[in-house]
């Protein structure tokens, strides 16, 4: 239940930052996020960067990356694992790689799955509803 409860507060800030870009004019478009089921929580959440060439050309796409979390809550082994443009994979890569998830406790196991996360790169401003 406290990760629906963290979905929706990663969504709530997803739709802040888009709002708070908008509102000083910020040029540059957003990137959703979309993570697979893991039961780790994420403590720091990097969204990546809309390329400066992908903006120009008007070009909009999808990368997913999949990645392994560990004990300490940082990112490894990371690789694209479908991208609909090859622009927008250096820029999830990246941050993936700065993004931290929460440490696993001393007597905690590990599951060793892989986590995946996609993102969308849109020119439109990504809106999502928060459930009340």
């Amino acid at each position: 239940m406290s990760s629906l409860t963290d979905c929706r507060r990663l969504g709530l800030l997803i739709v802040m930052w888009i709002l708070a870009a908008q509102a000083h004019g910020a040029a540059e478009p957003a990137a959703a996020i979309q993570d697979s089921d893991t039961e780790r929580k994420p403590l720091f959440t990097v969204i990546p960067g809309y390329p400066k060439v992908a903006r120009r050309d008007r070009i909009e796409g999808e990368v997913q990356v999949c990645f392994d979390i560990t004990r300490d809550g940082r990112t490894r082994r990371i690789a694209v694992r479908k991208s609909s443009h090859r622009v927008f994979e250096k820029p999830a890569i990246r941050a993936i790689r700065a993004s931290t998830y929460e440490p696993l406790p001393d007597d905690a196991s590990s599951t060793g799955i892989k986590t995946c996360r996609t993102f969308r790169f849109s020119l439109e401003p990504v809106v999502t509803e928060t459930a009340q």
